[in-house]
């Protein structure tokens, strides 16, 4: 407990002078590489990739015509889990994605989770071996599978597991079924079981859906006037903006310092960390906010975690705690747009963008200021 009382927020740049405990620093460390989701954005996909998820969703309609609500954002979030949307290999311009990305052998021997024997259906046409079967391509699909769902999406005239194209059809065909509306969270749900019976996984893709979907649909701000408006805006403007660890303040962006638990420094990028950006953002209407994450949600009314994010108006801050309930272990903070979403500064390494409120763990309620 003690550890978690000298916490310092993630993605804002403590005093130079302030201690952190190893504790901490393990803790901050793993959070900057996952508990702040890494990807959420189109611009985290390959731009092929990008693109073939984007027809499938479009094509799937000729093979499914009962499907409903199938997205690009659907299709990404199960390529993410499966294989990081083949990022590191090549994907051609008809794509075509080299090295081919084969899973484990499922003999039965453990590796990779596997427990159970799957003989070989393929004679290796797809898995390179015909000593059993493995996963394939980006989507991961065992050959038998793809010898009922697979569809030649490019016009090659070949249905190959190991092309973006073909695979991310064979995926909407296949999570579609007989003809689903993946609208209705219960039938989204139970498209994604089918793929993996693991309430883990479901609960895993679910997560980059909502990041993605958040992605892909602009903001609104029809019904947005005065403060709130203004504070928006003036966040909205730095979307594409680099994170900078210690960049930031209510005149703009900065070069930040150097470094953070996970030893990434701000000094070289002129961006801004979370509570930088809040600082910026809130100066426009003339309220000045503390530097840090944790001392921002001292200031204005406290909105109570558990009244959920639905309790949550356009212009709040967000928090994220490591012990939700306790403001000292406050690690980030965003601000809530609407219909689930905020504007981040998530983490190095990745931009300003828009998040859903979920994609980020120890949700620890917001703060009213306007």
């Amino acid at each position: 407990m003690l550890a978690l009382l000298m916490f310092a927020a993630v993605c804002c740049a403590a005093p130079a002078g302030n201690a952190i405990s190893a504790y901490v620093a393990l803790e901050t460390g793993a959070r900057e590489a996952g508990g702040i989701a890494e990807g959420g954005s189109a611009a985290d996909i390959p731009p092929r990739m990008l693109t073939a998820y984007k027809k499938a969703a479009q094509q799937v309609g000729k093979y499914v015509p009962k499907c409903r609500g199938m997205s690009w954002p659907v299709l990404a979030g199960i390529a993410k889990v499966e294989s990081n949307h083949a990022i590191g290999r090549n994907i051609a311009d008809n794509g075509d994605i080299r090295p081919k990305i084969y899973g484990v052998l499922l003999n039965g021997s453990g590796a990779g989770g596997n427990t159970t024997t799957v003989p070989d259906t393929d004679g290796g046409r797809w898995d390179g071996t015909a000593t059993g079967e493995r996963a394939v391509g980006p989507f991961q699909f065992l050959p038998s599978t793809w010898q009922s769902i697979g569809k030649d999406a490019g016009g090659d005239g070949t249905a190959d597991p190991h092309n973006a194209d073909d695979a991310a059809l064979g995926a909407a065909i296949y999570l579609c079924g007989n003809g689903r509306d993946l609208s209705k969270s219960s039938q989204l749900k139970s498209a994604i079981w089918q793929y993996n019976h693991s309430n883990a996984y479901v609960a895993g893709v679910l997560g980059w859906i909502d990041q993605y979907t958040a992605a892909a649909t602009g903001p609104n701000l029809k019904n947005l006037s005065g403060k709130a408006r203004t504070v928006i805006e003036a966040a909205l403007s730095q979307r594409g903006v680099p994170y900078s660890w210690g960049g930031g303040n209510a005149k703009g962006r900065s070069h930040g310092i150097c470094c953070s638990p996970g030893g990434k420094s701000g000094a070289s990028i002129k961006g801004f960390d979370c509570s930088g950006l809040t600082q910026y953002a809130y100066a426009k209407v003339g309220i000045s906010l503390p530097r840090l994450a944790a001392d921002q949600a001292s200031v204005g009314q406290r909105i109570p975690a558990g009244l959920g994010p639905g309790a949550l108006k356009a212009g709040d801050l967000v928090f994220y705690a490591t012990a939700p309930g306790h403001d000292a272990t406050i690690y980030h903070v965003g601000i809530y747009l609407s219909g689930g979403q905020m504007i981040n500064a998530a983490r190095p390494g990745t931009v300003i963008r828009l998040d859903a409120v979920n994609t980020i763990s120890g949700y620890a309620g917001g703060a009213r200021l306007l």
